[in-house]
């Protein structure tokens, strides 16, 4: 019997993350039961997967179930460390939310996807929230095309085999990364999920290739002409800071 998976990966290791991911801060303790009815699999097969996550400290046995084990919390460190920005970037986001009001956030290319990688929540009641290490398709928004302005051909295309618009969609990515290139910052208004918009601009690194992208989001009844214009120009600013001091990260290739 085949241990791989249909998309190429192991099915026992698959299958162990899909219980891990079951665990959030709303719901930190899940039971067999939860495991077997939101998985689907067979209450022996999860009942084995649990024993060996917990004998290596991934899992945690309490009386109503079972937890993150402190293995997690060693590799939590170790990705902190890895991830976490620099004090004064943490810095420049939390003042330019705290000017601006909106959310801010930073997003690194993965592949076809960006990825949140540090995020200054907005003071609204009403704003735009995304968690950091969530991937976000890079077919549409401000930030996809910030991120994208060097992008081939090849990857546009599969970027836009993503999208609802299939490979048409490589046209209209190829605009809206030459009018971001031409401005030095992007906009969007609604394009992956209605009443939301966005500004942002690149964060450049030392061999002038963009690395980042520094967003603003929130409602659109809030993103006017006026506003616009003024989070571009503060996003600009701190950007060029960023970029200046050099920005280092995991997934920055300089």
């Amino acid at each position: 019997m085949s241990t791989e998976s249909g998309d190429g990966g192991v099915r026992s290791v698959q299958r162990a993350l899909e219980i891990l991911a079951l665990l959030t801060e709303e719901r930190p303790v899940v039971s067999i039961r939860d495991i077997v009815e939101e998985t689907g699999l067979a209450k022996t097969t999860v009942i084995r997967l649990v024993q060996t996550l917990e004998q290596n400290g991934l899992l945690w046995g309490t009386q109503n179930g079972y937890m993150a084990g402190p293995g997690l919390w060693r590799w939590t460190h170790l990705a902190r460390s890895s991830w976490e920005l620099p004090p004064e970037t943490r810095r420049q986001m939390r003042d330019l939310g705290a000017r601006q009001r909106e959310t801010v956030n930073l997003y690194m290319q993965r592949d076809i996807y960006r990825v949140c990688v540090a995020q200054q929540e907005s003071p609204q009641p009403l704003r735009h929230v995304v968690h950091v290490g969530d991937e976000l398709p890079l077919w549409s928004g401000a930030s996809s095309k910030v991120l994208l302005r060097d992008a081939p051909d090849p990857l546009l295309l599969r970027i836009a085999r993503t999208s609802p618009y299939g490979d048409a969609h490589v046209k209209r990515l190829r605009a809206w990364i030459d009018e971001t290139a031409h401005h030095g910052w992007a906009q969007s208004h609604g394009e992956r999920e209605e009443g939301l918009s966005a500004v942002a601009v690149p964060i450049i690194g030392r061999s002038g290739g963009v690395v980042a992208a520094l967003s603003l989001s929130g409602p659109t009844v809030r993103f006017g002409a006026e506003p616009v214009a003024r989070f571009a120009a503060d996003l600009r600013d701190v950007a060029a800071q960023i970029s200046e001091r050099g920005f280092d990260h995991p997934l920055s290739t300089g």
